[in-house]
């Protein structure tokens, strides 16, 4: 009986916020007024015109709440979240009565319990409707980017009361690192020394592995036309050993100057998926997030320019390959890294093919993996 009581209650009595707008306190102030001056005179016309505002009063509170009443809030989100850079968030909003709409609705994302500054708004949704709109926004730092709910609200009919509910529904993003621009001359660099000059000469060389599509970057001389005839798309030749098309990117996050991230590196699964050690710190190393960023730049543009791609930080790594699916394993991983102590072991740079070697505070460097001496530096 007891949790039936709770029930009707919490339906009658919704856990609402309705503060007063700046125009509400001013009309809240009058009402005050008028009804002071209408006990004091007794005079009926006073008394009407109270009567009146304390009418618009109720009428605000009623309204505002038959608008809130059954409403459904679904979020879309984006595939990919970079920091620093925009992305849009898509909202829908379900209308759940029969009969009545809703007018004038705001929908706001909480993150921790506080709106954050976009909103989206809705001024008509009929019963029994849905509507869907986005909002852009910008994620100021990479990690996970947690949203607690909604904060739906309304200032129908008069605008003199704030009335809003808080709806609970998690989701946990992951923002990747902010992407800038990799340096031509490295790139240049590379590919002269590392692409498809001697590399990819020797590797046509090589035993012949298989068939697949052609890609940005491929040399037109492997198309394989007979297939490409038959199939109506370019195919290109692979052998197995195939080293110009394969890089590593050594980021060495063995950083002591502050350590105000995660403590040491974040743990790559047998899949390959990142998995996180420890929460990232509010407060950022420049110079670390800037190698954080250089590193997935870098691997973004190679995977882009259909490269075999793989990372290696302190203590782990992440094997080469191409594709989507290693781009959103790298950059997962590098959205969780953090830095490693002083006694971490080096990252492995492997015993061939071309390295990029990345660490804070010093500028990226081409070198070869199993290289005893000092990489060439690019940039």
């Amino acid at each position: 009986m007891g949790r039936f009581a709770s029930a009707a209650r919490r339906w009658m009595f919704p856990r609402r916020r309705f503060p007063p707008t700046r125009e509400g306190w001013y009309f809240l102030i009058a009402t005050l007024l008028v009804g002071l001056a209408a006990i004091n005179a007794g005079l009926n016309l006073l008394f009407l015109v109270w009567g009146m505002m304390l009418f618009l009063i109720l009428a605000s509170g009623v309204l505002s709440e038959v608008c809130l009443r059954h409403l459904k809030v679904r979020r879309s989100t984006p595939q990919a979240i970079f920091a620093e850079a925009p992305y849009l968030m898509g909202i829908a909003l379900i209308n759940g009565k029969r009969r009545l709409p809703s007018f004038s609705v705001e929908v706001e994302d909480l993150v921790e319990g506080r709106p954050i500054e976009k909103r989206c708004y809705f001024l008509k949704l009929p019963a029994g409707r849905t509507q869907e709109t986005a909002y852009r926004h910008v994620a100021t730092e990479r990690g996970h980017l947690r949203l607690s709910g909604f904060r739906v609200s309304t200032r129908f009919p008069f605008g003199l009361i704030h009335k809003s509910k808080d709806v609970v529904a998690q989701a946990d993003l992951l923002v990747y690192p902010a992407l800038t621009a990799v340096p031509e001359h490295l790139l240049r660099g590379f590919a002269s020394h590392h692409g498809r000059g001697l590399h990819k000469w020797r590797s046509r060389r090589g035993e012949f592995f298989g068939l697949r599509e052609f890609r940005k970057g491929d040399d037109p001389r492997d198309i394989h036309w007979r297939t490409s005839a038959r199939r109506g798309a370019p195919f290109v030749r692979e052998t197995e050993d195939d080293e110009g098309q394969e890089v590593r990117v050594v980021f060495d996050n063995r950083w002591t100057r502050r350590l105000t991230g995660p403590t040491h590196a974040t743990a790559v699964t047998e899949h390959g998926e990142a998995g996180e050690k420890a929460a990232p710190s509010p407060e950022r190393d420049t110079e670390f997030e800037g190698a954080v960023s250089s590193a997935a730049s870098v691997v973004f543009e190679l995977l882009q320019r259909g490269y075999r791609v793989g990372l290696a930080v302190a203590g782990e790594e992440i094997t080469p390959e191409g594709g989507q699916a290693q781009a959103t394993r790298i950059l997962r991983f590098l959205a969780l890294v953090g830095p490693a102590g002083p006694d971490a072991p080096p990252p492995h740079a492997g015993r061939t093919g071309a390295v990029i070697r990345i660490a804070p505070g010093r500028p990226a460097e081409l070198g070869v993996g199993g290289d005893a001496s000092a990489p060439r530096r690019i940039a």
